[in-house]
């Protein structure tokens, strides 16, 4: 009950400001979409860029950690597209979609608020290595089969130009891509550039959240409800016990371990929507997972944590 208070609750108190406010009409929609454009444009790209600029790659930049999470994410969207398609009956197109929600949880705006309250700030490097990949991972992954899908019987030249483009096009990506540049090539900054980097970054999370909770109000319980109960399970349940029994089986040290399944048990993200909706596909489908696998992540994560110890 500890761990509910003192490091979940908080979170998600948050989002429900956030939530409440567009709902009693104190924050417009204008507004939510402007707090979510600086958000994902500029203050978590710039909080990507520092926490990866200053990783040391050597140290978190485990094969075992990447493995176990990885390997949690990829079966997630297998188990949710072929769920989706034979269960189900939805095209191939909506079950790429579908499957991406299980591909995709939501490792920075869920992941490492809770993280942090959970194990501390030392322990973000692991969510940091993991997150250094995953967006590039799972728009390989997302983009490829929905192309492939859409273009089934026909050619798909052309199909790397494409899925490149569509990374790439990330302010994500981009700043990730930065970052690893900036650490790799060991390029100094000035202290007045950090200290800048600095600022942006301390409004990243609060007004991420916040602006999570209003774009959630946004969302309602829609469609396929089974599809949306199935979709949820794979991401907050299986997702993270593959990468526990994983990680236990490949040996992972007891930190990594515990910031690799706490972030696999987090909701899929905003993106799941985002990407479903550039495509046309499972829309409502997609949208009611993340505000109900958002909700859930609540006892998820709390589970979780008592488990991991």
């Amino acid at each position: 009950m500890q761990a509910l208070i003192q490091i979940i609750l908080p979170v998600f108190l948050v989002i429900g400001f956030g939530y409440v406010a567009v709902w009693r009409k104190l924050f417009s929609d204008a507004a939510v979409d402007g707090l979510v454009r600086f958000t994902q444009n500029f203050a978590i790209p710039c909080l990507l860029f520092t926490g990866i600029s200053q990783l040391d790659l050597s140290q978190n930049f485990d094969w075992k950690l990447l493995t176990s999470f990885y390997s949690g994410a990829l079966i997630g969207f297998i188990t949710g597209l072929l769920g989706a398609r034979f269960f189900f009956g939805r095209s191939w197109e909506d079950a790429v979609a579908i499957g991406f929600c299980g591909l995709f949880s939501n490792s920075l705006l869920l992941g490492i608020p809770i993280a942090e309250r959970a194990y501390g700030t030392d322990a973000l490097a692991v969510n940091f290595a993991i997150i250094a990949v995953h967006s590039p991972f799972c728009y390989a992954i997302g983009i490829t089969a929905m192309e492939i899908a859409r273009n089934r019987g026909g050619s798909v030249r052309g199909l790397v130009p494409r899925v490149l483009r569509a990374m790439f096009s990330n302010a994500l990506v981009i700043a990730i891509a930065l970052g690893f540049v900036v650490n790799l090539g060991g390029i100094p900054l000035p202290g007045v550039m950090w200290d800048a980097l600095g600022l942006m970054t301390q409004a990243a999370l609060p007004a991420a959240l916040f602006g999570l909770g209003g774009v959630l109000y946004r969302y309602r319980p829609e469609g396929d409800l089974r599809a949306i109960l199935f979709i949820v399970s794979v991401s907050l349940i299986l997702h993270p016990t593959i990468v526990w029994l994983m990680g236990n089986w490949l040996g992972l040290d007891r930190g990594a371990l515990r910031a690799a399944v706490l972030t696999a048990a987090m909701a899929p993200g905003v993106n799941a929507y985002v990407f479903a909706n550039m495509y046309g596909a499972a829309r409502r489908v997609a949208a009611s997972a993340v505000l109900l696998g958002t909700a859930g992540t609540i006892l998820t994560a709390w589970g979780w944590i008592a488990i991991l110890g």
